[in-house]
């Protein structure tokens, strides 16, 4: 059996409750559809949830794991956007700026 003196004890405390604080962080920073920038750019978490008649030129092939301004990877649930400050969009998700990645 180790013995766990008060320092380790407090530094692995610490290092936890960062850890922790990190992830609560990231699932506050996903997009929502209400928000102002979101609302201006007709964003959905879905892009099979965008209206067709608002938005003739979407195409189901079109989301954001594919487009230029999402920096997350396209297997990923969700990533950063250039457009909304880099805060998390959802990779499903799709709005009006839409641009295909190279």
């Amino acid at each position: 059996m180790t013995r766990t003196d008060r320092r380790s004890f407090v530094l692995r405390v610490a290092a936890t409750a960062s850890a922790l604080g990190l992830a609560h962080t990231r699932a506050r920073a996903d997009v929502d559809e209400s928000d102002p920038v979101a609302v201006a750019l007709g964003y959905r978490q879905d892009t099979r949830k965008v209206d067709p008649a608002k938005y003739p030129g979407h195409d189901l092939a079109q989301h954001c794991g594919n487009c230029k301004q999402f920096q997350g990877k396209a297997s990923d649930r969700s990533g950063g956007c250039t457009l909304f400050g880099g805060k998390a969009v959802a990779t499903a998700g799709w709005c009006s700026a839409w641009n295909k990645k190279a």
